[in-house]
């Protein structure tokens, strides 16, 4: 590394070390909430329910009125959370699922796990979110071609900020397309006044331990709206039950959540609205470090936005990336490559150049640290450092 990239920060000198910065702090949430958890898992010690014992039935319960309505079905990750509302709908074999290429692979992977077709869109540089427009052209494409039948849509809040699901939904019901929202990253967030979670028919949660709100294993929720989904939920989640375990009225799959993840994700729904309140924080103090540094993160007058993660745009993003690590300073990509061109979907795809927006992001995306309990000398000290190496390259 020459001299010129090694610049230390602002406060740090020349050779310095300083202390390693967490990317996520569990373990600082854990302290805070203790006492709160190991009560709820002693609990379920003793009444050993370990698979959809009583407390899954309050997380739910909890999880609706948090949303601000409907009906929250508890499963075993958030992918399932994406899986069962398509097998719900039988999509499957000949059908085509929208989705935007600038997203993890979960949301791609499961189209094809049920036979079906993910057709990737594009995503807007003003948002990171699935573009209308876009859509619009895929739909049309897919019908032209007839080889497909358009079915659904999947439309992923990435990095926690809601989608424009006004302009999407329209779409969606004049196509007769099922509106499924990806919220792996965005249960917390809104949209005006409406919580994720009530913004399409059906919503999935992933409570990845690294999510906003998040346990310590796998676990997802389904909430929707319509009790009636929420019941042909409820039975795929458990081999496709009827009136009891032996009655199986559906092709189902194992998809039940653990007991102790739901009395982990209640004990952090007791703090999860200051937390939030905590992310929004952190995020405003960054773009007030970095404004006019780096590209900043979407944001949009209308929502407010989970902040699973804060995601700044640069050039030479690789070289900034090394520099950081050598002061202490963790990142991550999300996402180094855009789904299309992922070798496990290159039939799906149309190859390089044909999404230039998704694929443009992926070489300058960045991940800074976020999380509730980052403080303002921490994040002073990680946006100097950003600062300095993104200078070194100028």
């Amino acid at each position: 590394m020459s001299a010129k990239s090694s610049i230390a920060p602002a406060g740090l000198a020349q050779g310095a070390s300083a202390a390693a910065i967490p990317f996520v702090d569990l373990q600082a949430q854990y302290r805070r909430i203790k006492s709160s958890v190991d009560a709820r898992i002693a609990r379920i010690l003793d009444h050993g329910r370990f698979i959809l014992g009583p407390e899954v039935a309050e997380l739910e319960a909890a999880l609706a009125r948090f949303a601000g309505g409907g009906e929250a079905v508890g499963v075993a990750s958030g992918t399932e959370a994406l899986r069962l509302p398509l097998m719900a709908e039988g999509i499957g074999l000949g059908d085509a699922v929208f989705l935007p290429a600038f997203t993890f692979t979960a949301t791609a992977e499961v189209p094809v796990a049920i036979g079906a077709s993910p057709v990737f869109v594009d995503v807007e540089a003003a948002s990171f979110n699935l573009d209308p427009a876009s859509l619009e052209r895929a739909i049309a494409d897919v019908k032209r071609a007839g080889r497909l039948k358009p079915r659904a849509v999947i439309v992923v809040d990435l990095f926690g900020l809601p989608a424009d699901y006004a302009r999407i939904a329209e779409i969606c019901q004049r196509e007769n397309l099922f509106l499924l929202a990806d919220a792996a990253q965005s249960f917390g967030a809104r949209l005006g006044n409406v919580r994720v979670g009530c913004l399409a028919p059906a919503t999935a949660a992933s409570f990845f331990p690294s999510k906003p709100l998040g346990c310590y294993g796998d676990g997802g929720a389904i909430l929707t709206g319509d009790p009636e989904r929420a019941a042909v939920y409820r039975s795929l989640r458990m081999h496709g039950a009827g009136a009891d375990r032996y009655d199986i009225v559906r092709i189902g799959t194992n998809a039940r959540l653990d007991t102790i993840q739901a009395a982990v994700l209640l004990a952090k729904l007791e703090i999860f609205a200051d937390e939030l309140a905590s992310r929004e924080r952190v995020a405003r103090t960054y773009d007030r470090l970095l404004a006019g540094k780096v590209g900043l993160p979407p944001r949009h007058a209308d929502a407010a936005s989970a902040w699973a993660q804060y995601c700044i745009l640069i050039d030479a993003r690789d070289r900034v990336k090394a520099e950081l690590e050598v002061h202490g300073v963790p990142s991550a990509i999300y996402y180094p490559k855009p789904l299309h061109l992922q070798p496990a979907y290159a039939r799906y795809g149309d190859g390089e150049g044909s999404l230039p927006v998704a694929e443009q992001l992926c070489e300058r995306i960045l991940a800074l640290p976020m999380h509730p309990y980052l403080d303002e000398p921490t994040i002073g000290r990680i946006a100097a450092t950003v600062a300095a190496a993104v200078a070194a390259g100028a």
